[in-house]
Order: structure tokens, then C-alpha cells, then sequence
């Protein structure tokens, strides 16, 4: 009898619909039975063709749920047949098998109503000060964590002289944590994301029409945030060991720059870090020329044995950063660690735009800092970008490649005779999507030819096909693919 198939179709309709809900609990068997007026045994069929279906899942002891990957076109599709789904190389986001389990059990405490309550209430750009503790321990523990793994590198948490000055131990902006850097607990800002951490304190640094210094090829967001609030973006060179602080110099005795955003360690798209004599080299700069920079952290949980530029000078810097990379691409809150003197501004920029953090999310990120959940996700993604990163040495040996070794993404230079429009759009037609250095690349400056490959989101089998379908598209040529 296929009844129970058609009571099994109306219930995968109503997933696939958005009716029923990933993780919506469905009535008992018996209650299922009676509501439908069919026999218990029935029910159990249409229960156990939803669970063979991969609706709905099944759980002793607590019913049984609507499954995450319903109704989503493809899901699963890569992992068995790749060659007939787009593999997505430019949109970057990290996912690692135990991450769910540990997030889920740090929510199930804020699922008491006294809690959810707490949790839903209106937030504030300060946040609460639960949350100002929390990520300032995270901070802590990063910092103290490149003490570790530097001794003797610049910037590492000492309190190092520059320009007449000693950082970071400066009580008003920071102070040196056990073994790292710290900054105070109300120097911390948070907003909904890190984007709009971004947006919010270049909004209150940089007036219309001012001019903001980048690196010159910086995050594409940058390039958007920028035209949206009128800010002129001005290149500064780099070469191989990032920024180069006399072309910043340079640029801001051309016309003086309101502030210079950057990304010292695994730049994006670049993956690179900058080395600790660049580091020192670019914070005297900044003091020299009364510069305030904008320091982009949100890929840099990935080399937690280098601290961050602001531990060498707060006062000169904001650090901005998010707990998205970290943890999962729907977590979106974002935070800055912002001198004293700027602080009203960029609350009052957060406030403005409606940048807020959500309160949810906030309380949500608190607790995942505290049971430790953040510091084993970050670890498992940290081998996971390791790997992935020995899979492209691997697969494309020989090609000019510049990262990190524990980046999830790679900087290609093209082999000759190839455009990097061109390659993009070959690699399109193989079903792979790439980004070519045009979108990351600021001025009139002729672009390289080069394409970065985001390496966090494919499963690893379906990643080590598609980088060997690219190093095949490499030895060819255009007018091979054309034909």
C-alpha cells in the first residue's frame, strides 16, 4: 500500500517549503496516527521513509527531527559527484565536523526561559561586561599563546619601546597579561558582524571625501564599505613582506591620509604574514606620522604564535575582529578593541549605523569562549587549513603559489599566456568558481595575473579533484580550451 508514500511526500513538501524547520521536533508516532487517522503501523512507515529519505532524523529517547540538509538542493552532491556541482573557490568559509556537537552544548544552558530571556534582551555597542571579560580573555589567550610560540619575536606581548613610548603596558590602553598582551576589558566595542565592525570604525575615522591608505590589494568588502561611506582609497605598495611603511609615508606626505586599514597577519587574499622586523618598521611610521591604523584580524586566529600589531602600539591601532572564521559563517558577531581616545566615536558610529551586536549571538559567543568551545574549534580548523594548504603544494607543485602554510587560501600566479579573466572563466566551465586578482586589486594599477583559491569550503576529496582539474587547466593553454 503507498499511502504512507504520500503522507511521506506532504510532510518533505512541507520542509522543502520552509513550513517545517530544521530541527523542528515532529509529533509522536501515536500522535501522528491519531491526528491522521491511520493505524500506528502506518505511521511507523511514513516515520521510517522520511528517515531513508535524509528528512528527518531519528533520535532514541527524543523523537525523532527534521534534518538540517533537508530540502536543500544538491546537499551531499559534492562528496559523491562533483563534476556535476559548481566547487566553490571564492566565498571562504571553514566548516569542521566536530564544531556543531560542541556549539549545540554550549546553547542547550540558554534554552531555560530565564536565560533566553536574558539573552533576548536589547543590546548595547559596549555589550555586557560578561562579554567585555570574555573576549578580552580570548584576546589574552591568543596573545600569550604567540609569546609561546615566538620567543623572541617583536610584538609578541613585551613591552617594547617605540618612539619614546612603552607598549603595551600602558595601564589606559592595554596591559601585559601573563606570558602576552591584554587589553582593558572597556576597550572593547561589538557589533552584529565583522563587517560592520569594519564599517562602523571607518565611518569614524575617515569623513567623506577623506582619505583612507589599504594595502594595495586588500579585502574586496574594503572596496565596497568605502564607496558606500565616500571614502578615497588610496594603494600603498607592498612586497614580500607586506605594507611597505615608506610608500606609506609617502603617500600621506602627498596628501595626509586619515588612517591606513591593513591586514598584518594571513592577509587576505594574499595569505601571507607579516614578518616581525616589518612590524616594527611600520608602527614606528605610524607614530611617526600621527597615523591611526585600522587592523583587520578576522583570518588571524590562524597563526596564534604572532600577536597582533596592537599589542605593539594601542593607542595607534584598532584592532577589529570576529568570531565568524572561527566558528561557523551564520555566527556573525564582531568586535573592535578601540583606543581610548576614539572610543565615544566608534560607539557612537556602531549606534548610528545600527551596527549593533546582536544580544543572542553575544551571549551566545560569551559562553563559547568560557567552556572552551571556541579554542578546540579554532585548533581542529587551524590542522584543517594545513591540510588543505599540503594539498595545494601538492597538486600544484611547480606553480608560483604564495601563502601561509596554515592559510585557507593561496595566491596564484598564472603561468604565461594566460589571463587571469581568462583562466577564471575556463575553470567556470570545468565547474569550478575562482576570484581573480582584479577584485581584490585598488587604483589604476595594472592588476596581476593572478587568482586567489579559497580553500576552506569544498569537502578535502572534492578540493584535491579540483585542484588537480586546475593544474591540468594550467599546463593547457587558452586556445586548447576554446577549442
Amino acid at each position: 500500500m503507498d499511502d504512507y508514500r504520500l503522507l511521506a511526500d506532504e510532510i518533505a513538501d512541507a520542509v522543502a517549503a520552509g513550513r517545517l524547520r530544521p530541527g523542528e521536533r515532529l509529533p509522536t508516532q501515536r500522535a501522528f496516527a491519531r491526528r491522521r487517522g491511520i493505524a500506528a503501523s502506518t505511521a511507523g512507515r511514513v516515520y521510517a521513509e522520511l528517515v531513508r529519505r535524509g528528512v528527518v532524523v531519528g533520535e532514541v529517547g527524543r523523537g525523532t527531527f527534521v534534518r538540517a540538509t533537508a530540502g536543500l538542493p544538491g546537499a551531499g552532491l559534492p562528496l559523491t559527484e562533483p563534476s556535476r556541482a559548481r566547487v566553490d573557490l571564492e566565498l571562504n568559509y571553514p566548516v569542521v565536523p566536530e564544531q556543531s556537537a560542541l556549539l549545540a552544548a554550549g546553547l542547550a544552558p540558554m534554552l531555560r526561559p530565564d536565560a533566553l530571556d536574558l539573552a533576548l534582551r536589547p543590546s548595547r555597542a559596549e555589550g555586557t561586561p560578561a562579554a567585555r571579560a570574555a573576549f578580552t580573555a580570548l584576546i589574552a589567550a591568543e596573545a600569550a599563546g604567540a609569546e609561546r610560540g615566538s620567543a623572541g619575536q617583536v610584538g609578541a606581548g613585551r613591552a617594547t619601546p617605540v618612539q619614546g613610548r612603552a607598549v603595551p603596558g600602558d595601564a589606559a590602553q592595554g596591559s601585559a597579561a601573563p606570558g602576552g598582551w591584554a587589553p582593558e576589558p572597556e576597550a572593547l566595542v561589538f557589533a552584529g558582524s565583522g563587517r560592520q565592525a569594519i564599517s562602523a570604525v571607518l565611518a569614524a575615522l575617515v569623513p567623506p571625501g577623506q582619505r583612507l591608505g589599504v594595502e594595495e590589494l586588500t579585502y574586496p568588502v574594503v572596496k565596497a564599505i568605502a564607496q558606500r561611506l565616500g571614502i578615497v582609497l588610496v594603494p600603498i605598495a607592498m612586497d614580500d613582506d607586506g605594507l611597505d611603511p615608506e610608500a606609506l609615508a609617502a603617500a600621506h606626505r602627498s596628501a595626509p591620509l586619515r588612517a591606513v586599514y591593513l591586514q598584518p597577519r594571513v592577509h587576505n587574499p594574499l595569505g601571507t604574514t607579516m614578518p616581525a622586523a616589518r612590524r616594527e618598521e611600520l608602527v614606528e611610521v605610524l607614530w611617526r606620522l600621527d597615523l591611526t591604523a585600522v587592523e583587520d584580524a578576522i583570518w588571524a586566529f590562524l597563526r596564534p604564535d604572532v600577536a597582533p600589531l596592537a599589542a605593539l602600539a594601542p593607542e595607534r591601532i584598532v584592532l577589529v575582529d570576529s568570531l565568524s572564521k572561527r566558528l561557523a559563517p551564520g555566527l556573525s558577531t564582531g568586535f573592535a578593541v578601540v583606543p581610548e581616545a576614539l572610543r565615544e566615536p566608534v560607539t557612537a558610529s556602531l549606534r548610528a549605523g545600527s551596527w549593533l551586536p546582536g544580544g543572542f549571538a553575544l551571549e551566545a559567543a560569551v559562553r563559547w569562549i568560557g567552556d572552551g568551545t571556541v579554542a578546540t574549534v579554532g585548533a581542529a580548523k587551524r590542522a584543517d587549513a594545513t591540510a588543505r594548504q599540503e594539498l595545494a603544494r601538492k597538486a600544484l607543485q611547480g606553480a608560483s603559489l604564495r601563502s601561509d602554510p596554515g592559510s585557507y587560501y593561496c595566491w596564484w600566479e598564472l603561468p604565461a599566456g594566460w589571463h587571469a579573466e581568462t583562466f577564471v572563466a575556463a575553470a567556470a566551465r570545468a565547474g569550478i568558481g575562482l576570484t581573480p586578482a582584479a577584485a581584490y586589486a585598488v587604483g589604476t594599477r595594472v592588476p596581476p595575473t593572478a587568482v586567489r583559491l579559497g580553500l576552506a569550503s569544498p569537502p578535502l576529496p572534492v578540493l584535491a579533484d579540483t585542484l588537480d582539474t586546475l593544474a591540468r587547466l594550467a599546463r593547457s593553454t587558452p586556445e586548447e580550451q576554446v577549442a
